[in-house]
């Protein structure tokens, strides 16, 4: 087996040129982040003074809640989406991988779009009397 090309060598790029390490480091960045943004929302619904849907809709209209509820949807789907995607690069092959991708992504964007439509449609209703 050779080490690739010098140019290869000098830049450090093994051969996925790079892909491998970046997904890597996504998973990693979207873990922590995820991890983050999970003990902030545990920590916010054990300060609330009851878990009634009244005090749930008034603590989602608060723009400093919503904007890091829809952060929380974005990494947690996107970490999810890495994780499932390297399982089935390594378990399937051919044309089932790639029907087994797209199918992926379809779940994981709708089920993502869907839930930020949710808080967005409650942070940004109008109060009602």
């Amino acid at each position: 087996m050779g080490n690739g090309t010098q140019l290869g060598r000098v830049r450090g790029l093994g051969a996925g040129g790079g892909a491998i390490v970046h997904h890597w480091w996504l998973q990693r960045v979207t873990a922590v982040g995820s991890l983050i943004l999970v003990l902030w929302f545990v920590i916010s619904l054990v300060r609330l003074p009851s878990l009634d849907y009244a005090s749930a809709v008034m603590w989602v209209r608060q723009p400093i809640v919503a904007v890091p509820l829809c952060l929380l949807i974005v990494s947690v789907f996107w970490h999810f989406r890495l994780g499932v995607q390297v399982m089935l690069e390594d378990y399937l092959h051919g044309s089932k991988r790639v029907i087994a991708m797209l199918a992926l992504n379809f779940y994981t964007v709708s089920l993502a779009a869907m839930a930020l439509f949710s808080v967005l449609k409650v942070a940004l209703s109008a109060a009602a009397n």
